[in-house]
């Protein structure tokens, strides 16, 4: 968080630590993990998270780096995703078996942390926490993003656990208002629920019920319109949040691998929602098609500090995005119809596909990382 360490999660088991300013190699965690290392998390300015392949999580300490601070077992599959709750400390992760698990780092010891399962779907992809913690976002293989709303992360969620707001496929305002009460598909309904679809508003549990407004960890499921998938299911594979909490960044990839996409959908609170009122809490402002170069491998993408821009691999490099041609905010330029995102610059120095970017949180310099293990560092010259 304060720009000090620049962390690479690499393919093999390695974890690389760079110094951003000069760019030299700081040290190499040469057997982080016993399989691939896939994200990494700082929960301040010393500790930090890894997860990985090998299903589990370990706990690292920059001042000590030649030891594991702990290692944390709960995972069946490949542990994809580390989020944390700074309010309540909780460290939040999730993976492809499906779980999204809630570590209590309050009481860690060497042997791990206190634990349990929070929530549970299928085809789980990638799962984000708002910048206030507020909702937690699950996207989906089979194109089914999720939203928890109002989140409590201090309750486990059972099936029938709870209140499911009507699913909504995000399209245009004019679809949004005139779809009414259509819900899910019940084919490949991300939920483990039963084949007729979500609870009906009957289920609710009343002590869940809040006056005036949704209950806590209410679900929204929705299948977000990305363009040219109107008749083609799709996956979404990077998920990311604004850094203000104004919308969501996804990048989604079609069925057939043939087409892929970088979508912006916009955060609509409106007024409270009734039980008896479907919901849809997303807006498509803005898109554009990517190069779609090294089909199979998920492209992280992210927001700059403030909003601003994003960084999207895009072949051999990255391009920056941004709303439009000056870069403004998101909510000085939202179209009344999805508009196409405008190319700021495009940056090209690897050899390889580009897997990941990352902004500075401090400062105007962003990182690339490709499939072949290059790191890059840009900086602006003024």
């Amino acid at each position: 968080p304060c720009r000090s360490v620049l962390t690479v999660a690499c393919e093999q088991t390695e974890v690389l630590l760079f110094d951003p300013i000069s760019s030299k190699h700081i040290k190499t965690l040469s057997e982080a993990h016993e399989d691939c290392v896939n994200n990494i998390r700082f929960l301040d300015n010393r500790l930090f998270a890894t997860c990985s392949d090998d299903t589990t999580i370990a706990l690292w300490d920059l001042r000590k780096l030649n030891t594991k601070v702990c290692t944390l077992h709960g995972h069946t599959s490949w542990v994809k995703n580390i989020e944390y709750d700074t309010n309540t400390r909780l460290l939040v992760t999730s993976g492809f078996d499906g779980n999204v698990i809630i570590w209590d780092t309050n009481r860690c010891t060497e042997d791990g942390c206190p634990h349990k399962k929070f929530f549970h779907t299928r085809f789980l992809m990638r799962m984000r926490l708002t910048p206030d913690c507020s909702k937690m976002l699950i996207s989906t293989s089979s194109g089914y993003l999720l939203i928890l709303h109002d989140l409590d992360l201090n309750k486990s969620l059972e099936v029938g656990s709870y209140p499911i707001l009507r699913a909504r496929r995000t399209t245009s305002s004019s679809d949004i208002t005139s779809s009414g009460s259509s819900g899910p598909r019940a084919v490949g309904s991300p939920c483990h629920q039963n084949d007729s679809g979500p609870l009906s508003e009957k289920h609710m549990p009343r002590s869940s019920q809040r006056e005036g407004g949704s209950p806590r960890n209410s679900l929204e499921v929705l299948t977000p319109e990305v363009p040219g998938e109107r008749d083609r299911g799709n996956c979404i594979t990077s998920l990311q949040l604004h850094p203000k909490g104004w919308a969501t960044l996804l990048r989604c990839s079609s069925n057939t691998d043939d087409q892929e996409w970088t979508c912006v959908y916009e955060f609509q609170e409106g007024a409270p929602v009734r039980p008896v009122s479907p919901r849809c809490s997303l807006r498509l402002t803005h898109c554009i098609e990517e190069a779609n170069v090294g089909r199979g491998y998920i492209k992280e993408l992210c927001f700059s500090p403030d909003g601003r821009m994003i960084s999207s691999p895009h072949g051999f490099g990255i391009r920056l995005l941004g709303f439009d041609a000056r870069c403004s905010e998101l909510v000085d330029c939202l179209p009344k119809e999805a508009s196409p995102l405008k190319e700021i610059r495009s940056l090209y120095s690897h050899n390889d596909v580009v897997l990941t970017t990352k902004f500075s949180p401090t400062h105007c310099q962003i990182a690339s990382g490709c499939l072949s293990g290059r790191v890059s560092l840009y900086q602006p010259k003024f």
